[in-house]
């Protein structure tokens, strides 16, 4: 049964502002998160013939990627990147291959040729190498140029990070690489991720946040100046014409009434 949703746009304090759309729960927000994706890579495959999609990881995206799953999409046309990874086996219930694999890739048969995971059972270092070399190649990328994701999804932590950028981490100034090793220091743990250059560039961005954790982060990203080193999911996702939040009601509880 489809839940019901509406569709707002809130100023902001930038001339453009992105589109917040608000489900009554998590279970419907995940559903017209998979709509929209599933409309932008049917899109994007009848106009190239392909599409590149980057993923993230935790709690929030594994409905949606069940239905993803379920949409019957040409996954033969698709290849799935990671925004950021855990170094971590791809075993490990850490790992948001794990999570994906379980929730899209199985289910939706998708081939091994066309998924891109961060290889986090080697040392970080070589990992992000790795990576870096198989986005240059799959892109057909040249000297310092960055690639272009069709889509990218990304989600929002509680204190505002996206993808592995947390709050004061260094490599939020980094707009010329196209991934990286990050300590997490509050997780005491390594990790590669997309960095914010990469971020910027994607024709289509599709952030996910969901539950009452997030209704502070939220508001401050949407509505305060912007700071991307102390909120620094606020990059790439303020502008309407590229960036689509999918929200439930109990994340949306500081911006309704604005």
């Amino acid at each position: 049964m489809l839940r019901s949703f509406e569709l707002r746009s809130f100023p902001l304090s930038t001339a453009s502002a992105p589109q917040v759309r608000i489900a009554s729960d998590p279970a419907g927000s995940a559903e017209q998160c998979a709509n929209h994706i599933e409309n932008l890579l049917h899109g994007t495959i009848a106009s190239t013939g392909k599409a590149t999609f980057a993923i993230s990881g935790g709690n929030t995206p594994a409905p949606m990627f069940r239905k993803l799953a379920a949409s019957g999409l040409d996954w033969s046309k698709i290849h799935i990147f990671w925004v950021d990874e855990r170094c971590v086996p791809p075993t490990d219930k850490q790992s948001n291959f794990k999570s994906a694999n379980e929730s899209l890739l199985l289910p939706a048969r998708i081939l091994e040729a066309n998924i891109h995971r961060v290889l986090g059972e080697l040392p970080p270092d070589e990992a992000a190498a790795k990576y870096i070399e198989d986005i240059k190649g799959s892109f057909s990328l040249k000297g310092d140029e960055l690639p272009v994701f069709d889509i990218m999804h990304r989600g929002m932590g509680p204190d505002a990070h996206t993808a592995s950028l947390f709050p004061g981490e260094p490599l939020i100034s980094d707009t010329t690489h196209i991934a990286a090793r990050v300590w997490v220091e509050k997780m005491k743990m390594d990790r590669v991720t997309l960095l914010p250059g990469v971020l910027r560039k994607a024709k289509h961005t599709v952030l996910q946040a969901v539950g009452p954790d997030k209704a502070e982060p939220l508001y401050e990203v949407l509505y305060g100046p912007e700071d991307i080193h102390q909120f620094p999911c606020q990059i790439a996702a303020r502008n309407s014409d590229t960036a689509v939040w999918f929200i439930d009601r109990e994340a949306a509880a500081k911006i309704q009434n604005r």
